[in-house]
């Protein structure tokens, strides 16, 4: 349910979707009210469900708010009054079929407890419906009643026919104060002027609309063709003079009646296509318009964006002047509907920049998307510019990408270039044609130089776009239906009669990519932007998204009516899709740019589940979050440190933690102040820390002992958690400890656990051989590679004296020399190879 404004028609709320049509509609002052088949919605603040009624046992088809009550009637004749809040029934009626069948309902103004119901017979009641009682029954006029409405004045009531009669009835009196007929069909809806003028709107079942002056009792004027279709509704807002209609054409339309003669004229509308899209493409780069040719002939651009940059190009016309002078009732001008399409922005502001053919027709039409309107051109072959053939027909359709050229394919085989600007033939493929059985398709690649057409005898050919030769043709497996290409990857995706899907490179001319599972005819195809995946729909009612590279299916699920065509966005957000017999466009979202999604492959048994078309509805919130859980497999997947032994891997830390090592003297150097720091007069009192970059507080008993003036020999003598965890090493053999404290200290930090290792320092010969065989560990796992190289250049800077004066020492280091050594060379062979290859790319001319 959509509710809009009567100023701007703008949309204001969406409400959430319920599970089938809606059949009827009723709002009073709080609550919205919406029937399912037999049962019975309320919505609030338009948009959720916040009360069910069920009761009835066949489709409700009348509805009428009742103060606390809401009154529902079905199609078996029953009538139910429902109590809103409580939702039980307050009262059911049963009418006999044959005598009263129930066909409208009115609810008197000033008339406390009472409604006023008209039949299918002819004849009215007037119920009170507290008691449960028939007070009056009107014999009426043995017509059957259609529409019941409310007349300005009390005790008045227009009743509408289905003779066409509309009958001004006081109830109190049961007289007929004036009667009218339109010679259109039964009355379909009634509405009144509340602004001063006494006039009568009625609709009809072919569009048009009568206005009747009250006052003088004849009609004032008519408004016809005011939909295409029957006129479901209408009415006059209270005390101005505008009238809403609606149709089934899918239109909502606000008339101001304004001019001489007392007719209306649009003041602002809203509508989609009437009948069914049967193409949408995306137009333009920015994925905010989507291009939609319908059943009904015309051809749209919807916003993705905002409803009121949505726009109608209009409809085909083999003369626009003549069949704006014939309306649209009896224009024989009309095109059939689009069956192809394609459009280009480039030059869209200097000339007409969408080529279309039509159904069975042999003409292809330009538009022109910045004047919204039909194009100048008329594209056919000059041997039938004087006669229209039956049995030749444009086939297909492409639009280079500068904007310059059309080129079209005719059932015949016959494919044909045309300039966009003059509408002038620049030529064709082939001696007479470029294939021997129908065009199924023709595209040109982004820099037109081929051009590729698509035979129903099963042929591709490859043609130079601008000489018109022919470059290379290959044979399918059977006959294509269609193909699409992707112009930034030069791949071109052809579908077959048979129900298969081929991926052939235009550059190699091969089919690199085979896949087979719809159970239908292929409908559409569409590549993402980045051309990995193709997304396409068949008649087996699945939308099935194929993964390129790896050459599998990845995603699949059933939708209630088949796609009938896709569009991927150009920026990857949302896919596109019509469906059969169904006037909307809906728009899937892509889950792979705001949550995780597995790409792998689906298993040959997986089954597809039914999704609903997009909506507000919260049940597919429910299924989204079951599929999300699934995806926590994946999520909780954490890697290893170490991904294979053979393998060298770096730590994830900044190089601001190990590249400056041996650089820190020059850096101090480099920093030092050039005046001594001064003591502030009165210096704050600070919480004092241990330094480094996790903040930690000094101990009090630290504190303490420190205020002593006494110089206590065991603070100095103090050993670091890192030399601790060294010495402990020694015999536990697991070095992760320290690695992981050193790992979390700072450069200038490292320096000082490093320099106390050394016995001037407070160390030992026994904690620096633990340094050592730490290093060593690191290199036989080959994980933290540069912090090793890091921690021992800077271990041997620092203490090559001691290294070398010490047997045990120096027996460890060689061995570690030997061990870098030989993983350095490895290394160093796989980067220099890396490089040359680079250096050969690079400089070659290939």
């Amino acid at each position: 349910i959509f509710s809009l404004q009567v100023k701007k028609l703008g949309i204001v709320a969406v409400s959430n979707a319920l599970p089938q049509d809606i059949t009827c509609l009723a709002a009073d002052r709080m609550l919205v009210f919406a029937s399912c088949d037999n049962i019975l919605h309320a919505f609030a603040r338009n948009k959720e469900v916040v009360h069910t009624y069920e009761g009835h046992k066949a489709r409700i088809h009348l509805l009428q708010p009742f103060g606390d009550h809401v009154i529902s009637v079905d199609v078996d004749n029953v009538l139910i009054v429902w109590n809103i809040q409580s939702e039980e029934e307050y009262l059911q009626v049963g009418f006999d079929k044959a005598t009263f069948a129930v066909s409208a309902i009115l609810h008197p103004s000033t008339y406390l407890n009472k409604i006023l119901l008209g039949s299918e017979q002819g004849s009215l009641q007037l119920w009170n419906i507290r008691s449960n009682k028939l007070l009056y029954s009107f014999p009426g006029w043995h017509l059957a009643v259609t529409v019941l409405e409310q007349a300005p004045a009390v005790d008045v009531v227009a009743v509408g026919l289905v003779s066409g009669h509309i009958i001004v009835h006081n109830i109190k009196f049961d007289e007929t104060l004036m009667k009218f007929q339109q010679d259109w069909g039964p009355i379909t809806a009634i509405s009144f002027r509340t602004d001063g003028h006494p006039v009568m709107a009625a609709g009809s079942p072919i569009g048009h609309i009568a206005l009747w002056d009250l006052g003088e009792k004849k009609l004032m004027c008519q408004m016809q063709d005011a939909h295409s279709t029957a006129v479901a509704g209408m009415s006059f807002v209270p005390g101005e003079p505008l009238l809403i209609t609606n149709g089934a054409d899918n239109a909502i339309r606000v008339w101001i009646f304004d001019g001489p003669g007392g007719t209306g004229r649009v003041l602002r509308s809203r509508m989609g296509h009437s009948a069914p899209p049967t193409k949408i493409r995306y137009h333009g780069q920015n994925g905010e318009q989507i291009l939609s040719a319908g059943q009904d002939g015309t051809l749209r651009s919807f916003s993705t964006v905002h409803e009121k940059f949505n726009k109608s190009l209009g409809r085909g016309s083999i003369n626009k002047k003549k069949s704006k002078k014939k309306g649209l009732k009896l224009d024989t001008m009309a095109l059939p509907p689009i069956t192809a399409f394609a459009s280009e922005v480039a030059h869209q502001s200097d000339w007409d920049s969408i080529v279309a053919c039509h159904q069975g027709y042999i003409t292809c039409t330009t538009w022109n998307y910045q004047k919204t309107c039909m194009g100048a051109h008329k594209l056919k072959p000059e041997e039938f510019s004087k006669h229209k053939p039956i049995d030749i027909y444009a086939t297909a359709v492409d639009i280079t990408s500068c904007g310059n050229f059309a080129v079209i394919g005719l059932s015949t085989g016959r494919v044909d270039v045309y300039n966009m600007q003059s509408g002038i033939h620049r030529g064709c493929y082939g001696k007479e044609r470029a294939h021997e059985g129908a065009i199924r398709g023709v595209v040109v690649d982004g820099l037109n130089q081929l051009t590729i057409t698509a035979g129903s005898e099963g042929l591709i050919k490859f043609w130079k776009f601008k000489t018109k030769d022919l470059v290379y043709s290959t044979e399918l497996s059977s006959s294509p239906s269609g193909i699409l290409l992707h112009r930034d990857s030069g791949i071109l995706g052809v579908a077959f009669d048979d129900f298969s899907i081929s991926i052939l490179d235009i550059e190699t001319r091969k089919i690199v990519r085979t896949f087979s599972g719809h159970q239908g005819r292929i409908n559409d195809m569409t590549f993402s932007p980045d051309g990995r995946w193709l997304i396409t729909s068949s008649m087996d009612c699945t939308i099935k998204t194929w993964d390129l590279p790896s050459g599998c299916l990845i995603d699949c699920f059933l939708v209630d009516s088949s796609a009938v065509s896709l569009a991927m966005s150009p920026t990857g957000d949302f896919l596109a899709s019509a469906h059969v017999d169904d006037l909307g466009i809906y728009l899937w979202s892509n889950r792979s740019l705001y949550s995780l999604v597995s790409l792998r492959p689906l298993p040959a048994d997986y089954e597809p589940s039914v999704v609903t078309h997009p909506g507000t509805c919260p049940m597919q919130d429910v299924d989204v979050v079951g599929d999300e859980e699934t995806c926590d497999e994946m999520i909780e997947y954490v890697s290893p440190e170490q991904l294979g032994e053979q393998l060298v891997t770096l730590s994830s830390l900044p190089e601001s933690k190990w590249k400056n090592l041996l650089s820190l003297d020059v850096i101090k150097q480099k920093n030092k102040p050039r005046e001594p720091p001064k003591v502030p007069k009165s210096a704050p009192f600070f919480i004092p820390t241990v330094p480094g970059l996790i903040p930690r507080y000094l101990l009090p008993k630290e504190e303490n002992e420190t205020q002593s003036k006494v110089v206590n020999l065991g603070v100095l003598a103090q050993k670091s958690d890192f030399y601790i965890h060294l010495e402990e090493a020694l015999h536990t053999k697991e070095y992760t400890a320290p690695l992981n404290l050193l790992k979390s200290l700072g450069p200038s930090n490292i320096e000082i656990e490093l320099r106390g290792l050394a016995p001037e320092g407070g160390g030992s010969m026994e904690v620096m051989l633990s340094f050592l065989r730490m290093i060593e560990m690191m290199l036989n796992k080959k994980y933290n590679f540069e912090l090793a190289q890091a921690y021992l250049a800077l271990f041997l800077k620092l203490h090559l004296k001691i290294l070398s004066s010490e047997p045990n020492l120096l027996e460890e280091v060689s061995r570690l020399s030997v061990q870098l050594e030989e993983t350095w060379i490895h290394l160093r062979t796989l980067f220099n190879q890396s490089l040359c290859v680079l250096t050969y790319m690079k400089s070659a001319l290939l």
